[in-house]
C-alpha cells in the first residue's frame, strides 16, 4: 500500500467515523469464508466493515476526535448509522465464533462503549419492530371500538 493510499484510507475512514456508531472486535484465527459470512450480514444492515491497520485507524479515530481507544492486536472495524443493527450483527456473529470473535469495545453517539453496553444495545428490538410495536399500540383505540360496534350489532340483531 503507497503513502497516497494510506492517506486517501484515512481520509475516508476519518469521514465515516464522523457520524457513525463503530464496534472493534478481534478476529485473530477466523478464515475468509467464516469472514464472509460477517461481512454480508453487515452490508444488509447499510454497514462497513473493514480491516485497518492499527496506526492508521488510530490516526483516523484522531481526525474523527474519537479518543480513548487503545488498539492492540488484530482488529476488525464495524461501522454504520444504525446502533441497533449494528451490536445486533456484530454479537450475533460473536455467539457463533465464540473462540475466534471477540467484541473489544464500541464509540456509540460520541462515547466509548464496553461489551457490556454492546450486549445489551443488541437485545433490543430493530427500528422495524419499534415501528410495528407503536402501530399497533396506535390502533388499538380503532380495533376496540369497531370490536364493540360488532358486538352491538349482534346483541340488537338477536
Amino acid at each position: 500500500m503507497t503513502r497516497q493510499d494510506k492517506s486517501k484510507l484515512i481520509e475516508q475512514l476519518s469521514s465515516s467515523f464522523l457520524d457513525s456508531n463503530i464496534i472493534i472486535c478481534d478476529y485473530k484465527g477466523l478464515s475468509v469464508r467464516e469472514l464472509e459470512v460477517l461481512r454480508k450480514d453487515i452490508l444488509n444492515s447499510d454497514s462497513k466493515v473493514q480491516v485497518v491497520k492499527n496506526k492508521l485507524a488510530n490516526i483516523a479515530f484522531k481526525n474523527a476526535n474519537i479518543e480513548g481507544i487503545e488498539l492492540k492486536d488484530t482488529n476488525i472495524f464495524l461501522w454504520g448509522k444504525d446502533q441497533i443493527a449494528l451490536a445486533k450483527s456484530a454479537q450475533k456473529f460473536a455467539d457463533a465464533n465464540k473462540e475466534k470473535f471477540v467484541i473489544k469495545a464500541g464509540f456509540f453517539d460520541g462515547k466509548i462503549v464496553d461489551t457490556n453496553h454492546i450486549e445489551s444495545i443488541s437485545k433490543l428490538p430493530s427500528k422495524e419492530e419499534l415501528i410495528g410495536m407503536l402501530l399497533s399500540v396506535w390502533t388499538a383505540p380503532a380495533r376496540y371500538f369497531v370490536t364493540g360496534l360488532d358486538n352491538l350489532r349482534k346483541s340488537k340483531e338477536v
